[in-house]
């Protein structure tokens, strides 16, 4: 295709000359060649590297930027295409030394060997070659993965390289509130860029690179938990020449040492502020406030921390289960309340959770005859047959002598309920606990070294009775489910298809039954994916990659398919049969004219 007629300046048409390599007429021009020749003898790439290096932290799975800065990015994202951009020389520039203008058009991933540890970007750039001529090349960059561990990695493995601490302490004897807490931690992601978490009997102790990420986390313990907090700092060195220097913080954090299912006694003041409710109240819930409930009309209340550290409420019974007294539902009746002693009216919907519970010690089952009848806020829950826990009030010693003045004028029901049991709890089964449908996640802590030399086998056995407690309020509680995440149970997991199916229909049945009970756990809770026997973490296989697991794929490793996250990014990718087909350099071509001084008039600027 012939090159249209040049016009001069006079308005008379130039004479076309033969290009000196080919033969065929162009318009005149520096080199005398044409666009076709002009490509096969020149390198549009000629300056652009072919060969980078990446750093990448084993720990953490971070890639090196800049002057000590690490950013997370996935296989074939679109930051991770800007970061190797970044790293080539040649396109960092939009003007050569010799006045050349060099653009790039377009990048993508190229397929590599797994556990390679290689990562592969084919680039097309355009240059003008001479006045008006755009040449266009592609050419594959090979970028060289290399691991070395960033600050915070190596922090970890340094003794005192720690900023700062936070100590959470609760002065009670369990750890069912820790229990929890440490679930909020997990799903929430709270205890990222922590180096290190020692555990103790009575809390857990976090530390931190530096004081911002401690300041973060106290934040979210306030969200969360009524908190206290103290602040100090001790002075490790300084500088006199620059003024600079060196601290160390400590924070300690105390957590309200009221926990559920706690029984208080309020004070007449605070019952009256509470919008009157009853003195006698029970823990509900415990959040960034605590949530109280009067367990005979069902009313609820909140009090704030700041009003419980002003004046603290010691519980008159403690949660615990030697306190608790496991009784039988041999029947209920709908509850009619002629007289709220909390309030003048109950609302409608505290009217239809609100049951006459006849109930009988399980103990006492064929010994004696002794029942009770006592109004609960959970008695909606219970059917003839139940098992439930509770407090025996006949039998307790309270702690406050107004709560002993009150229960001596019979001013306190006998019964006091609190949870319905479920499943193989409920029947007294074994293996109960190994049946449960559901498991959780745990964090992973290091015990304190003051611990280990005095742990002993009476201290394991109460850290298994507080973690059986808490699964039970668990598994008795959505509103607690719902700030946590529950993953499905091997024992649930190996169930096969037709037993499935079995107790599907035994639970639409049970439902059909007794469709008020919205406290169970249901299937649709549950999570897939936590697997507590499959060795170590995806990132401790990622910190031994090249060494041990050269037979495991690199995007396996990585948890990516291959080709899916480009093509969500929008990038560009080849696959395993057209990489080994592509060359690390094309020949030039030449780019349209028309497209090519357009292109080349914007001001080029390489992000």
């Amino acid at each position: 295709m012939e090159d249209p007629q040049p016009v001069s300046a006079s308005g008379g048409t130039m004479l076309n000359i033969l290009c000196c390599m080919c033969g065929i007429p162009i318009a005149p021009n520096p080199s005398n060649t044409c666009a076709s020749c002009l490509a096969t003898q020149s390198d549009v790439t000629r300056g652009i590297s072919t060969e980078a290096t990446l750093h990448q932290c084993r720990g953490c799975q971070r890639w090196h930027k800049e002057a000590g800065k690490w950013i997370g990015c996935d296989l074939e994202s679109r930051e991770l295409m800007a970061l190797c951009l970044s790293n080539v020389s040649g396109l960092k520039t939009g003007k050569k030394s010799s006045g050349d203008k060099i653009r790039l058009v377009d990048a993508g991933w190229v397929w590599t060997e797994p556990h390679s540890m290689r990562l592969k970007v084919r680039l097309t750039v355009q240059r003008e070659v001479q006045s008006g001529t755009i040449l266009q090349q592609s050419m594959v960059v090979v970028f060289i993965v290399r691991n070395q561990q960033c600050i915070e990695c190596q922090a970890e493995f340094r003794q005192g390289s720690w900023k700062s601490l936070v100590q959470v302490r609760q002065r009670v004897g369990h750890k069912r509130t820790f229990l929890y807490l440490e679930q909020l931690i997990l799903k929430h992601g709270a205890h990222r860029g922590c180096l290190s978490i020692e555990t103790f009997r009575d809390g857990m102790d976090f530390y931190f690179p530096d004081k911002g990420k401690a300041a973060r986390f106290i934040s979210f313990l306030e969200d969360v938990v009524p908190i206290k907090v103290k602040s100090s700092k001790k002075l490790i060195g300084t500088d006199d020449k620059s003024n600079v220097s060196n601290f160390k913080y400590t924070n300690l954090v105390e957590i309200c040492p009221l926990c559920k299912d706690d029984l208080l006694f309020l004070p007449k003041k605070l019952a009256r502020n509470l919008g009157n409710i009853s003195r006698c109240v029970l823990v509900k819930n415990i959040s960034n406030v605590i949530h109280l409930v009067d367990p005979l009309t069902g009313q609820t209340a909140t009090m704030n921390p700041e009003s419980f550290w002003r004046d603290p409420i010691r519980p008159i019974i403690t949660a615990a289960r030697s306190r608790f007294t496991r009784y039988v539902v041999l029947g209920k009746e709908p509850a009619v309340l002629q007289q709220n002693a909390s309030k003048k009216t109950a609302t409608k919907r505290q009217k239809n959770k609100l049951a006459l519970v006849t109930l009988a010690k399980e103990d006492d089952l064929g010994a004696n005859d002794v029942q009770f009848q006592e109004t609960s806020f959970v008695g909606y829950l219970c059917k003839s047959g139940d098992v439930v826990t509770g407090y025996d009030m006949t039998e307790a010693q309270l702690v406050d002598d107004d709560a002993e003045e009150i229960r001596a004028a019979g001013n306190l029901p006998d019964v006091i309920l609190l949870r319905k049991l479920y499943g193989g709890v409920a029947t007294g089964e074994a293996n109960a606990a190994k049946m449960r449908a559901f498991q959780l996640q745990r964090l992973d802590v290091e015990v304190a070294e003051s611990m280990k030399a005095r742990v002993s086998k009476k201290d394991k056995d109460a850290d298994d009775m507080d973690e059986e407690d808490f699964l039970r309020e668990v598994e008795a509680d959505r509103e607690m489910r719902k700030n946590m995440n529950l993953y499905k149970s091997k024992a649930l997991v190996s169930k096969s298809n037709a037993e499935d199916k079995d107790a599907t229909m035994q639970d639409d049945n049970v439902e059909e039954d007794d469709d008020e009970d919205d406290q169970q756990v249901k299937l649709d809770e549950l999570l897939d994916g936590l697997v507590l026997d499959s060795g170590p973490d995806q990132g401790d296989n990622m910190a031994t990659m090249g060494e041990d697991d050269d037979d495991i794929p690199w995007e396996m490793q990585q948890g990516i398919p291959e080709g899916e996250k480009a093509a969500k990014d929008g990038i560009a990718y080849v696959g395993r049969d057209e990489a080994r087909e592509i060359k690390d350099k094309e020949a030039a071509v030449p780019a349209g004219k028309v497209f090519g001084q357009e292109f080349m008039n914007k001001e080029f600027k390489f992000i």
